[in-house]
């Protein structure tokens, strides 16, 4: 996961701001809280699911769902643009954001569902996990 963070920060920091601005960027992925998300698919739907964050600072702006597939495991997390600068204040109200995305179910079985929820106190990510049948 660190090896992916620092590609993306590194893709994003060389061909986001012209030279022009002075405002620089990184990227950064912020926990899931919560998702919704369905108990069961059907093969050839598609499904909206529903995931819940917190931004940290009035630096922070959502960028882009963080998605990865590797056959039927889907890894997924929220990107956050995070602007460069000194005066940025913590946010400490409660409020949740939603972001959403569309998974086409293609594959019969079971897809299992990884929502990064940060990492613990040993560095390892930590994950809400959940296993989603396909029925026919």
């Amino acid at each position: 996961m660190k090896k992916l963070i620092s590609i993306v920060t590194l893709f994003f920091l060389l061909n986001s701001c012209s030279s022009e601005s002075d405002t620089r960027y990184s990227l950064v992925l912020l926990p899931v809280e919560s998702v919704e998300i369905p108990s069961e698919m059907t093969l050839g739907e598609t499904y909206q699911f529903k995931m819940f964050y917190r931004l940290p600072s009035t630096c922070h702006d959502y960028n882009a769902i963080y998605y990865h597939k590797d056959l039927n495991v889907r890894t997924i997390a929220v990107e956050s643009a995070v602007k460069i600068q000194n005066n940025c204040q913590e946010l400490t109200e409660n409020n949740l954001y939603e972001c959403t995305f569309d998974f086409l179910v293609t594959s019969n079985g079971s897809y299992v569902f990884k929502f990064w929820q940060g990492k613990d106190e040993q560095g390892n990510d930590m994950f809400l996990e959940y296993e989603i049948p396909v029925i026919d």
